[in-house]
């Protein structure tokens, strides 16, 4: 059976209609604490799907989404800089940062298993680099400022939020629309055997360089909406290595592969960080390793793979 079919469609159905009802009513009487709350969930379950779609339908794991949110992020902060509204920003980044990552695709996708691992991870770097160099453009190692929203700001957490939320959504049906297309089976095939997938006649590169783009696209359009939702960007903040490692470990809390398991691997980080932050500051980093090596070795299909277990146990009775 298919990693990706271990929740059952009710259930399935049932989480993402407490999750929207959730951020409905946080944007509805929320106070600021729970608006940022449940924006950081929504912008989790973003880079979480975005991974999914290169780390769990493809099976690369991939360490680029620091790289893709950070370039979305000055992308976004330089035009708006340049007098483009923030709308029309936010689509200029999240296009510009899927076309590079779709031109480097075609090349660093030849490298498999934990070369690509490295290599993507270097990206971000490169990327962080160049922005601190960057000098008046890129504000260098100071940063830029963005322009101020003349709103409440209870109204600007609820502009945010509902800019998360949306694409949040957006993400998983984009998700949802791969895995049911020709392109989604295409990469099932790269994930179980690239080798045989050739021989179908699956253009490997070309799949694998559109599914980056894909993850691109939403981790770029996350960090352009992080970029106004912060106010400030810097090199060390939006190209944090965090960012590459969090989605990869919301995927193994929720199931990777799966469609809901970005969803409920990002709500459960986030209370996660929560309780870990509020308990255990200075040991944030261990707590979170130490989770990772637990989901790995107990827990190696996430919260999803515990109904498919409960259906085999239930199957082995007599």
């Amino acid at each position: 059976m298919s990693k990706r079919i271990f929740i059952a469609q009710p259930l399935r159905a049932t989480l993402m209609l407490l999750l929207c009802l959730a951020l409905a009513v946080v944007a509805a009487t929320g106070g600021s604490y729970w608006l940022r709350l449940a924006s950081t969930a929504a912008m989790y379950v973003v880079l979480a799907s975005s991974w999914n779609i290169v780390g769990g339908f493809t099976g690369y794991p991939s360490f680029a989404t620091a790289a893709f949110f950070g370039l979305g992020a000055y992308v976004a902060a330089i035009a708006q800089t340049r007098g483009l509204p923030m709308a029309a920003s936010w689509v200029a980044a999240g296009l510009f940062t899927a076309a590079c990552a779709f031109a480097l695709g075609l090349a660093l996708l030849r490298l498999k298993g934990h070369y690509f691992a490295v290599g993507s991870l270097v990206v971000a770097e490169v990327l962080r680099e160049i922005m601190a160099a960057g000098g008046t453009l890129t504000g260098g190692g100071m940063g830029l400022n963005l322009p101020l929203l003349s709103m409440a700001p209870q109204a600007i957490g609820r502009l945010y939020l509902a800019a998360f939320a949306v694409l949040a959504v957006a993400s998983v049906l984009l998700s949802w629309a791969v895995l049911r297309s020709r392109f989604g089976a295409g990469l099932a095939c790269i994930e179980q055997n690239e080798d045989a997938a050739v021989m179908l006649g699956v253009n490997t590169t070309l799949y694998k360089s559109a599914a980056l783009a894909l993850s691109a696209l939403l981790a770029g359009l996350a960090g352009a909406v992080y970029a106004n939702w912060i106010n400030y960007i810097d090199p060390g903040d939006v190209f944090n290595v965090l960012l590459s490692v969090k989605p990869i470990v919301m995927a193994l809390l929720g199931g990777i592969g799966t469609l809901t398991g970005p969803v409920i691997g990002a709500v459960g980080l986030v209370g996660l960080e929560e309780i870990v932050t509020r308990s255990f500051l200075d040991l944030t980093g261990v707590v979170l390793g130490l989770a990772v090596v637990a989901l790995v070795l107990f827990l190696p299909h996430g919260v999803n793979g515990l109904a498919f277990m409960g259906r085999s146990l239930k199957g082995r009775q007599p």
